[in-house]
């Protein structure tokens, strides 16, 4: 049984005078935060207020890039048929993070892609060996959040990154072990006592349930939650309360050893 974990939540997701989510409250409760990059959500001033936030919290900060779709949040394919024009807006989304950052002495530890890239980069080996290239030219020594089973999982171990395995508490997962489409009625959680019974399969017990009936193997270094889901910072509170009665700490991810 693990007996540490890391909670992380998407932030920054705000644009200009618009606000998404609660990132005040839920950073009282994480100890990650993926921060969006200008492409799905996020502006200058978001970016930098959220790091500000997080440094003052304690709170480790990484990049969350998507593809090129504020209007849509980064839930559709935007991609093209130039690959390399994704890969440099990737290497852009990430290197803006990391300098704003830099600038404001709080350093990136990570990447976790977002959305609709995320999801598609799990199942397609050429994007996800992108998304790999990516991370690598702008700081080879950054980690890669990404979901078990996945093909960026195999993309990052065969190129030397360093992984964190992700597993999510709202989100239901398919036979595969990758998350339900968002196009299915029960693919977030909303009722929080419905995610801690979930994590706790996942995080102590070292299996995922999915909607099928399987009972998928999983070591996590990180425990993710929607900052936009109604109710997560109720979720999140849950959580907290249910693994601490469990023995297991929230702290942010231990980096491993890269392969190479």
């Amino acid at each position: 049984m693990a007996t540490s974990v890391d909670l992380n939540c998407d932030m920054g997701e705000g644009f200009g005078a618009y606000t998404i989510g609660d990132d005040a409250a839920m950073m009282e409760l994480i100890t990650t935060a993926n921060i969006a990059c200008g492409f799905h959500a996020g502006d200058p001033a978001v970016m930098r207020r959220t790091i500000l936030a997080a440094k003052a919290k304690g709170v480790a900060i990484g990049a969350h890039p998507s593809f090129m779709d504020l209007y849509g949040f980064g839930r559709r394919r935007i991609f093209g048929d130039r690959p390399e024009d994704l890969e440099a807006q990737l290497i852009y989304q990430i290197a803006a993070i990391q300098g704003m950052a830099h600038a404001l002495d709080w350093p990136i530890t990570h990447v976790k892609t977002h959305g609709a890239l995320g999801n598609i980069a799990a199942e397609d080996a050429d994007l996800a060996a992108l998304c790999v290239r990516a991370i690598k030219a702008v700081d080879p020594s950054l980690a890669f959040i990404t979901l078990p089973y996945s093909e960026t999982m195999k993309a990052a171990e065969r190129a030397g990154l360093c992984v964190a395995c992700e597993v999510y508490a709202d989100r239901t997962y398919d036979d595969n072990g990758m998350l339900t489409s968002r196009q299915r009625p029960d693919a977030v959680i909303h009722d929080p006592q419905k995610s801690v019974e979930q994590v706790l399969c996942m995080v102590r017990d070292g299996f995922i349930p999915t909607v099928g009936g399987r009972k998928l193997e999983v070591d996590a270094a990180t425990l993710c939650i929607h900052g936009d889901t109604p109710g997560a910072v109720a979720t999140a509170a849950a959580l907290r309360a249910t693994m601490a009665a469990e023995g297991i700490r929230f702290a942010p991810f231990a980096l491993p050893t890269a392969n190479a």
